[in-house]
């Protein structure tokens, strides 16, 4: 998935046109799966080849299910997968998939759920989890969702729009300070002081091309083939979907959740939720923690994952698809440590 500065140069016609591919596919994939790589296929006429890998995974972020329909292919038959999503239209899409392959379970929901969600379904431990962080291109090309900057619609932004507050009705109450530390915090604009003035100025909320604009006008520095939108957007879609939020609950429960030898594969899309992955990772693959610092014998952290790495795009792939030019691809293994909780973050 992405995030809007993903698409900060939207006047380019093949990215209007754009049809969404699932970024960083096989890696994410065979990472998901513990392998190198996925089996080649050399003669199309053939019977595609399968790992056939048995064991239960999940998929917390389906979208449009590129990377569930490839993890399928590779799976045994006596496999499951569990989907998650908060998008009404992506759990269609999930239901569809579902309706056709019986390994596979929908769930509607926010993957921050995924202990009690899967718990639900008599799940306590996976052999596998992949997330695709952010929003999907066909969020962003709906200007009905609200996402985007460059087609009019609903000031909503909410990944799933059947239930919470959407972004036009928090700004008709929220005060300038707080909206500004939101545009500060969760997009990173040194400009947020001065958009949220403008932004509480606004008569109403119920055009994303209106509130782009103001936006746009009250930006003082205009960074080239970047919309001065861009940050604001993503500030306020991250803060209204609790996405940080979120992230670290769910990377809290992948140590419990994970068997011994699971893997954890995860792509993201901005420096917010990417540092935070990476930092998760090295923690607790160290088993170095920020408030054993200061202690003058700290105590012996166990290391739940191995040592973590990271993948992105190759050129080929960013060629063929732009919008996969900043994502990034952090994956790590299991390690048999038993799971401590009073050392979960």
């Amino acid at each position: 998935m992405l995030t809007q500065a993903s698409i900060q140069d939207p006047a380019t016609s093949d990215e209007v046109d754009f049809v969404h591919d699932a970024v960083l596919l096989p890696e994410t994939v065979a990472a998901v799966l513990g392998v190198k790589s996925l089996p080649t296929q050399k003669d199309e006429s053939k019977p595609q080849k399968s790992l056939q890998v048995s064991g239960v995974y999940v998929d917390a972020t389906f979208g449009r299910g590129g990377h569930s329909r490839l993890l399928l292919s590779q799976l045994a038959d006596d496999a499951r997968l569990i989907v998650f999503d908060k998008d009404p239209t992506a759990i269609s899409v999930a239901n569809a998939l579902a309706s056709e392959d019986k390994r596979v379970h929908v769930v509607h929901d926010s993957f921050a759920t995924l202990t009690s969600s899967l718990a639900a379904l008599g799940i306590t431990q996976v052999d596998g989890l992949m997330a695709d962080l952010g929003i999907s291109s066909p969020q962003i090309d709906d200007g009905s969702r609200g996402f985007s900057f460059m087609r009019d619609g609903a000031v909503d932004m909410r990944m799933d729009t059947s239930r919470g507050q959407s972004v036009a009705e928090w700004l008709e109450y929220v005060d300038e300070e707080t909206l500004a530390n939101v545009l500060y915090e969760f997009g990173e604009e040194r400009h947020s002081r001065r958009i949220a003035r403008a932004i509480k100025q606004m008569e109403s909320y119920d055009s994303t091309l209106a509130l782009a604009e103001v936006i746009k006008v009250a930006h003082p520095n205009w960074q080239r083939g970047k919309h001065p939108a861009t940050q604001s957007f993503q500030a306020m879609r991250i803060f209204i979907n609790n996405e940080l939020g979120d992230v670290d609950d769910f990377l809290a429960q992948s140590i419990p959740l994970l068997k011994a030898g699971g893997q954890l594969a995860v792509i993201s899309f901005h420096s917010l939720e990417d540092r935070r992955i990476k930092q998760f990772l090295q923690r607790h693959s160290k088993g170095q923690y920020p408030e054993d610092e200061n202690l003058p014998m700290p105590p012996n952290r166990p290391r739940y994952f191995s040592k973590p790495k990271r993948v992105g795009p190759s050129s080929a792939e960013t060629k063929q698809n732009p919008r996969a030019r900043s994502a990034w691809l952090r994956m790590a293994t299991r390690t048999d440590s038993d799971y401590v909780i009073d050392d979960a973050p």
